[in-house]
């Protein structure tokens, strides 16, 4: 059963990912717009902010949780958001200025501190029981469906507040939810090493992340972010571009597919402990590829609607499964590095996904965009039926030694 403080830890880590995907939702919808808006009819580097955010996120993936294994969790999660709260102010100073490279170097900081934030659902699982790791991991993303209407209306409420500059007050907001999170982290309660697990250096890394079990879970959480990102990250572009949707119509797309993401925490821990977790992943790779199909099918509202809402809750099972079955493979000595290097590969996979996507669309359009998941939702599920065939098979040779 959980104790009073896995609890709390739960509910505090949640409201700071509900902030974080505010911030994140509000940053993936008017940083693609602004990269329209600054680069004209040539949008091949329309999604460079974006990319920018995941380079940052990618290099600051095994520094910051390492730093917090050496100072700890809060420390880490108040400094880390610190970092992002600056990036926020200069992109916002850069574009008064009209400048995008200023706007990108700002959009990297805003990265650096995604990079702490992604550890708030390994963070509930330090001091969690086994029995409620998948569900608390769960519950913690889970809150992240209030950055679904948060993002997006705030930066309908803001993207006008600063005059002229269209999203230039959204980047105000955006400084305020990275602040805020760095202040309410503080009522976190998870013990940091102690002088023995600190100076148990474990296992060589390539020693862990080569485990089966280790090896599907970066393939799981890896890829199906990857395929969901390189959808939506193209999404604005092809509904304001191509289509020439109203900026309402491309919010409401962006909104119920962040909903898809984040809505299904409330039970997917649940499901995992129920149906197991390559279950789950391998519905969620099914659920991915459905989106495809729809996206493929037609480019009216309803389909970008309904592509952009499987897709999320696909990656939701994904990225919820390949989580829970990374903090199966190592000891608290070893999470720090088995961590960083699992969310450095992630958020690798992504920053190159986005910076594909704007070129992709450019030069073979939607479809294309579409077609170019595919082959990593098999890859995704080619691993499942992998590691289920292993994991039977030392069941029946543990069988035959007893």
């Amino acid at each position: 059963m959980p104790s009073s403080r896995d609890k709390r830890n739960v509910l505090v880590l949640a409201i700071c990912q509900g902030l974080f995907n505010s911030g994140r939702g509000l940053t993936f919808l008017s940083a693609t717009l602004t990269g329209v808006n600054m680069l004209g009819d040539d949008v091949r580097y329309a999604t460079v902010p974006i990319t920018m955010m995941l380079v940052g996120t990618a290099a600051g993936t095994i520094p910051s949780a390492h730093l917090m294994r050496w100072i700890g969790r809060k420390a880490g999660f108040v400094i880390t958001s610190l970092i992002g709260t600056v990036g926020a102010m200069l992109s916002m100073y850069a574009l008064l200025e009209n400048s995008f490279i200023g706007f990108n170097f700002g959009i990297f900081l805003f990265g650096l501190y995604g990079a702490a934030a992604q550890q708030y659902r390994f963070a509930v699982a330090d001091a969690a029981p086994d029995n409620f790791k998948a569900k608390a991991i769960s519950l913690v993303l889970a809150a992240g469906v209030l950055g679904a209407f948060i993002g997006p209306e705030t930066v309908e409420l803001t993207k006008d507040a600063l005059g002229s500059v269209e999203f230039a007050g959204s980047f105000v907001a955006l400084a305020i939810f990275t602040l805020a999170t760095g202040i309410i982290v503080i009522g976190i309660d998870i013990p940091r090493l102690s002088k023995k697990q600190y100076s148990d250096k474990g296992r060589p890394l390539v020693k862990v992340i080569l485990q089966p079990v280790a090896i599907v879970a970066v393939i799981s959480a890896t890829l199906g972010y990857v395929v969901m990102n390189l959808l939506m990250t193209a999404t604005p572009i092809a509904m304001k571009v191509g289509l020439v949707y109203d900026f309402e119509w491309i919010k409401i797309v962006i909104i119920w597919h962040t909903v898809g993401m984040f809505a299904p925490g409330f039970f997917t821990g649940s499901l995992i402990n129920r149906f197991g977790v390559l279950n789950i992943i391998t519905t969620g790779a099914i659920l991915q590829a459905a989106a495809v199909a729809i996206a493929l099918i037609g480019t009216s509202v309803p389909y970008f609607w309904f592509s952009l809402f499987l897709l999320g809750i696909g990656w939701n099972f994904a990225f919820t499964g390949g989580t829970k079955l990374l903090t199966e493979v190592h000891t608290p000595s070893e999470r720090a590095k088995v961590q960083g290097m699992n969310d450095f590969i992630v958020f690798t996979g992504m920053a190159i996904a986005s910076l594909c996507a704007g070129t992709l669309y450019h030069f073979l359009g939607w479809q294309w965009v579409n077609l170019a998941a595919l082959p990593m939702i098999a890859v995704i599920l080619i691993a499942v039926i992998w590691l289920k065939i292993v994991q039977r098979r030392s069941i029946t040779d543990q069988q035959l030694i007893s």
